[in-house]
């Protein structure tokens, strides 16, 4: 089996004819592969859907009573609320997942054929061929995400007083994020093409370093670069918050190059902080909207939380996992982009990898899809974790209670998911499950 070096084609080296038995077991193959496919996909559309009206029908069952650890703040007109956010937001994500569902079926089996006929039939080189085919993929799913886009933010958003962004600065987001998602995918696209040409037999192994490299340089990069271009970043205003910070993180030895406030509120009312940037562009940064509608010992506590993750090395853990899981990954699209039937399961004559790369992230998102609970699990397990690394830093569970019950009454969350929906997405725990669990530490301080 070689590579042609200049149309990206695979040629095997064999007789002209084939054995009848070769032929069969080849149709054999090519009919299990598309019926995985199938079973996988179409298993995929029922489980979710399944899930999504499960977790409404819970939701409308459970929606009138208020939790009795939510008793304190929320009434019967916010519950009310919460629900009907939570079921407009549950709609439009079931109208916006079966498009999708349609669209990768269209492309599939309708408009990759002809289009890989015009690409690969083309005097083109690899590299530019393979950043058409990706491009043109990319702009259809752009094109057909912004309608949901609009109205989510637009309507949605607006209805349940969230939204503050103009038209002018949402046009301004999409042509920015949309510029700069075309510079990165061209980099990979190009390198992986350039290994794939030029190292035929090890190319999957560069393409991995490269992307770890490119990932980790994306996280150092992100808070300096990329995230200003956005939102303006300004050193936090509040200096008693500032040295309140500063001694939380003197208790755990952790250092950042500065605490932050960015105007969110320019585009939503919701509030949020994190940690973001790795070695010396590691910082905080905190949102206009949390430091307005939180206290300061609140806003201690939620930063508590994620210097929890920092203290325990959940990101490294998670970058670990990232960079191993990627190892196992690119060796596997190396083997399976190189074979006949994977190609001709759908029915392609042309075989470009690039085409087979494509092919292969079908197959791997929907695998995927079934594997959510355990990340999710993962992903819970060290939320509880950093919740109780927080209390052991505040030296009381209160603040993280009381800006939990701010936090799900501002941004109108969910009070009553299904448990089986919990199971498969949450990557964090219920939030009247999280305010127990922090109820329960309370108690077992006092003991």
């Amino acid at each position: 089996m070689v590579l042609d070096r200049h149309l990206g084609f695979m040629r095997f080296k064999k007789p002209l004819k084939k054995t009848i038995d070769e032929r069969t077991i080849g149709r054999i193959l090519e009919k299990a592969l598309f019926l995985i496919f199938l079973i996988l996909f179409f298993g995929r559309i029922l489980w979710r859907f399944v899930l999504q009206r499960l977790n409404l029908r819970h939701l409308l069952g459970h929606g009138k009573v208020i939790p009795p650890v939510f008793q304190d703040v929320i009434d019967e007109a916010t519950l009310s609320k919460m629900v009907d956010y939570a079921c407009d937001n549950a709609r439009l994500e079931t109208i916006e997942d079966f498009t999708d569902d349609l669209l990768e079926l269209a492309v599939l089996f309708l408009l990759l054929p002809p289009l890989l006929s015009r690409i690969a039939g083309s005097e083109l080189h690899l590299v530019w061929q393979a950043l058409i085919f990706f491009g043109i993929l990319s702009v259809i799913g752009g094109i057909i995400g912004i309608p949901f886009d609009v109205y989510h933010t637009f309507v949605l958003e607006k209805k349940y007083g969230f939204s503050t962004i103009t038209w002018k600065l949402w046009l301004s987001d999409l042509v920015k994020s949309a510029l700069i998602s075309a510079v990165l995918m061209g980099i990979l696209i190009s390198a992986f093409m350039v290994f794939i040409l030029y190292l035929p037999e090890t190319w999957w192994f560069w393409a991995w370093i490269f992307f770890t490299a490119f990932e980790i340089l994306l996280l150092w990069l992100y808070p300096v670069v990329i995230a200003p271009l956005f939102n303006k970043y300004e050193p936090i205003k509040n200096e008693e918050l500032k040295e309140k910070i500063t001694s939380l993180l003197a208790k755990v030895g952790l250092k950042a190059k500065g605490i932050f406030q960015v105007d969110e509120g320019r585009r939503s009312r919701h509030t949020n902080a994190y940690f973001t940037g790795i070695g010396k562009t590691k910082r905080i940064v905190l949102f206009d909207t949390l430091l307005a509608s939180h206290s300061p010992d609140e806003i201690l506590a939620v930063l508590a939380h994620e210097i929890g993750h920092w203290k325990k090395r959940h990101i490294l853990k998670q970058l670990i996992f990232m960079i191993a899981a990627s190892f196992i990954g690119f060796y596997l699209l190396y083997w399976l982009v190189h074979w006949p039937p994977l190609y001709g399961a759908f029915g392609l004559r042309q075989t470009p990898v690039y085409a087979g790369l494509l092919l292969v992230s079908v197959y791997f998102s929907c695998v995927g899809f079934f594997f959510s609970p355990v990340g999710a699990f993962i992903s819970r397990r060290r939320e509880r974790a950093a919740d109780r690394t927080a209390v052991e830093l505040v030296g009381t569970p209160e603040p993280m209670i009381n800006a939990l019950k701010r936090l799900a009454k501002d941004n109108l969350s969910n009070l009553h998911p299904h448990p089986w929906y919990v199971w498969f997405y949450y990557s964090h725990p219920p939030l009247t499950e999280r305010i127990e669990y922090l109820k329960q530490l309370n108690s077992e301080k006092k003991g």
